[in-house]
């Protein structure tokens, strides 16, 4: 079995014998129900070669098209002049290399038309052309744009830039509609959806398809895809891991599906590190390892935000469409970045409820958030996460708060804006290093437990009070009967009652019984 692994030239895919997920049923709807359609996607999502699929589909290449479901339907295959528009593969670190990529795409499209470009903005000739390819062929033009905003994504931290660059895509973009008339397709994609204030204000016809009902599958791996075109690639992995297909299946979604696009919807997998697992025969990080934005860390500290709210927060549908180029959310980037994805909806408030889509995304966003909240020390260090998890094992839980204490006294610099916050924030990313020894804010039914760590032989219940003495947190403990699920599986139960000062910036006491 040949896997795709950074292909996204529908063409070569089929011609090489590759698997290709047949997706051809959602260009054809979509092509018999409208006209103008954005889809946002995180990256290495699949949506550039969804757009080659629509490239070749409109060119009419019906022989690349054989056995899938478009071509059970499909009767004319009438060939459009296509315009394809990768802004992808770039970094649009400066005006000049926008310039330089944008003029090379329309010095292409004019060589085909026989254009003249002199003296004219890059709206005139995206304008130019398509009047050319409309009067040359006699069909209406196809606009294919991949990436549309990565000239807006890659300069967050450079508003000058940003604003420069935004305005002249904008008038780049609303060449679609003045040229309505002459266009039978457009399709954008991106990474973000569109804004009130973004670069697609002045075009007021397209179809955001994003979180549709209808589009959930439109790019990723449902779990009866993995069934139809992969079954052979589980049975192989599970034989060279030494384990059951069923085994191999389960730990391929805990570590890769999970993305909701729309409420209500099954899962889908990220298909670039399902295949790329498949091929290795190897569990990994294969999405995560190009790394989170600095920009989205560094903005979550910024705006104060609590990292634990993330999961637990409900967010209005607003946080998550409504991204402007002028005042970015973090967690609306967050989400549409595919760090975290729906978990739920609650229709009576219209409020979403995010997560972690999966295991793979957590670890990776837990490690990129420690590499700011946590700096990294050496083995010898007291905040050494191994040695965290060591005395967590042993039951040793004054060395383990020491440990802490000293962390916060040393890294007293670190903290920013809200002290609370920090040390909250802190704690949160501290304890998910540890991984499975950790459940933050327990609910019970007296109330909500700070901190649960479990072992196979101790339980620690932690308590944080703020300004207040370590007793008062074992109070509460004992008030609220915190121990009690626990006091019955044999493990022994330990009670932690901790003391951070907001003054100070640090631990001031724990007690421990």
């Amino acid at each position: 079995m040949l896997y795709p692994i950074g292909i996204q030239n529908f063409c070569d895919l089929r011609t090489s014998g590759y698997v290709y997920v047949d997706k051809t049923a959602h260009i054809r709807h979509l092509v018999s129900t409208g006209k103008y359609y954005f889809l946002s996607r995180p990256r290495r999502f699949g949506k550039s070669l969804l757009m080659s699929t629509m490239e070749a589909y409109f060119e009419g290449r019906k022989e690349l098209f054989e056995g899938l479901d478009i071509a059970e339907h499909e009767k004319e295959w009438t060939e459009y002049p296509v315009l394809h528009l990768d802004l992808s593969g770039t970094s649009y670190r400066s005006e000049q290399i926008f310039d330089e990529k944008l003029s090379s795409v329309l010095d292409r499209w004019e060589n085909r038309y026989h254009v003249s470009s002199r003296y004219r903005t890059e709206s005139i000739r995206f304008q130019s052309v398509i009047e050319a390819a409309y009067a040359a062929t006699g069909r209406q033009v196809v606009v294919l744009i991949d990436e549309y905003d990565k000239p807006i994504v890659d300069n967050i931290g450079n508003t000058a830039l940003q604003s420069v660059l935004r305005d002249r895509l904008q008038g780049f973009y609303s060449v679609l509609k003045t040229l309505d008339g002459k266009i039978r397709f457009g399709f954008l994609t991106g990474v973000t959806k569109i804004g009130k204030m973004s670069v697609f204000s002045g075009l007021n016809n397209l179809n955001d398809i994003s979180m549709d009902a209808s589009s959930w599958d439109i790019c990723g791996i449902t779990e009866a895809e993995l069934d139809r075109y992969f079954g052979e690639g589980v049975s192989g992995m599970a034989d060279a891991l030494g384990m059951t297909a069923g085994e191999c299946r389960s730990q391929l979604r805990t570590m890769y599906d999970g993305y909701h696009f729309c409420e209500d919807t099954p899962g889908v997998y990220n298909p670039f590190s399902l295949i790329t697992s498949l091929s290795k025969k190897k569990m990994g990080y294969y999405w995560a390892e190009t790394g989170t934005p600095a920009f989205l860390i560094q903005a979550l500290r910024a705006d104060n935000i609590s990292l634990q709210g993330l999961t637990t927060d409900r967010l209005p549908s607003g946080v998550l469409t409504g991204v402007s180029a002028d005042g970015i959310s973090p967690v609306a980037m967050l989400y549409q970045s595919g760090y975290l994805t729906i978990r739920s909806y609650d229709s009576r408030y219209g409020t979403y409820t995010l997560d972690y889509p999966n295991r793979e995304v957590e670890n990776a966003f837990t490690e990129s958030l420690s590499q700011v909240y946590t700096p990294r020390q050496n083995e010898d260090s007291a905040f050494h996460i191994q040695k965290f998890a060591e005395d967590i094992e042993r039951g040793d839980a004054d060395m383990f708060m020491n440990r802490l204490s000293a962390f916060f006294a040393d890294n007293d610099y670190q903290v920013q804006g809200k002290a609370e916050l920090y040390f909250q924030n802190t704690m949160y990313i501290l304890l998910k290093l540890l991984g499975n020894y950790v459940e933050v804010e327990r609910h019970t039914s007296n109330g909500r437990i700070d901190i649960l760590l479990q072992t196979s032989r101790y339980v620690y219940v932690i308590e944080i009070k703020r300004d207040k003495d370590p007793s008062d947190a074992l109070d509460q403990i004992d008030t609220k009967a915190y121990c009690l699920p626990f006091q019955a599986d044999g493990r022994k139960v330990i009670r932690i009652g901790v003391t951070f000062s907001t003054a100070s910036r640090r631990i001031e006491g724990w007690e421990v019984q």
